[in-house]
């Protein structure tokens, strides 16, 4: 979910900080520029935990985190502490494996990013170095989350996922918890994870997951997926315009939009193909012998 942290809609920027408008159009391409990014996912070790049960994973994500909230919300600090801990690894491995023109020594790019989220906390600077870790770790759940589920399953479980986003918002369950979330963070100034801040918006971890998880799904043909990045960036800042009825929507969807538009696409290019093929099969049969 994306959520309006501030006003201003006439200006570019309120006392230094991008207004929402701006803030929220950045969010949205960076969330759509994060399907580019994952590299195609490299079984090996990981066929042995395939399992269509993974597909669960998106869903759950929301319905877990948000239940834990509502029921504990003291558990909100001990989820900043578990991103903390998580993210910055998860980005190194993306920085390192499996990302797109991943390279080892780029793995150590997590450190200076780290300190600047650390020592230039609250500002845009420290929000971006922030935002760059938690898109590149969330690259790393998506590729290893494609590497265990087949393509069909992991499909339903992304659009599940938006549906129980939007199912959230509209039942107005998902207010409450995702304010006390983000508004927690660990002690020392120390970065603040478990979602993203950027000027006057923030946007949910889940929205950077699910667009990750778009992307590695996508990874084996490299036009499709930067296709699909352009798709989810137009259908993200149009459904952006809803924003000027509402203060939070659920921006999982712009991007299952996107893998169902995608996917229609595909399916209707592969039965041209077929029909095509049948086509030339038939042309080349041999005319039937006279009497």
């Amino acid at each position: 979910m994306k959520v309006r942290g501030g006003q201003g809609a006439d200006s570019l920027t309120i006392g230094g900080v991008p207004s929402f408008p701006v803030s929220i159009v950045i969010l949205t391409l960076a969330q759509a520029a994060v399907i580019a990014i994952p590299g195609a996912a490299a079984r090996g070790r990981l066929d042995r935990a395939r399992s269509r049960w993974w597909a669960l994973v998106p869903p759950a994500s929301i319905v877990v985190v948000i239940g834990l909230i509502a029921l504990y919300a003291n558990s909100a600090d001990a989820l900043s502490y578990l991103a903390l801990v998580a993210v910055p690894p998860l980005a190194a491995v993306a920085l390192g494996l499996v990302m797109r023109g991943a390279r080892p020594p780029l793995a150590l790019a997590v450190v200076p990013l780290f300190a600047l989220a650390w020592a230039a906390s609250g500002s845009l600077a420290g929000e971006s170095a922030a935002l760059v870790l938690s898109a590149l770790g969330c690259v790393t759940l998506g590729v290893v989350l494609a590497a265990v589920v087949s393509p069909r399953w992991l499909r339903w479980g992304v659009y599940a996922m938006a549906a129980v986003d939007t199912i959230f918002v509209v039942a107005d369950l998902l207010q409450g918890p995702n304010s006390t979330l983000v508004a927690a963070g660990p002690t020392a100034g120390l970065p603040r994870l478990q979602a993203v801040y950027f000027g006057s918006a923030t946007m949910g971890f889940g929205d950077l997951f699910i667009a990750a998880t778009v992307g590695a799904l996508l990874a084996g043909d490299r036009r499709t997926q930067v296709e699909a990045a352009l798709l989810a960036a137009i259908l993200g800042l149009g459904f952006d315009l809803l924003f000027f009825a509402v203060d939070l929507l659920p921006t999982t969807v712009p991007i299952a939009v996107t893998l169902a538009l995608v996917r229609a696409r595909d399916r209707r290019r592969e039965a041209d193909e077929e029909r095509g093929e049948q086509d030339r099969s038939r042309m080349d049969l041999p005319a039937p012998a006279g009497n």
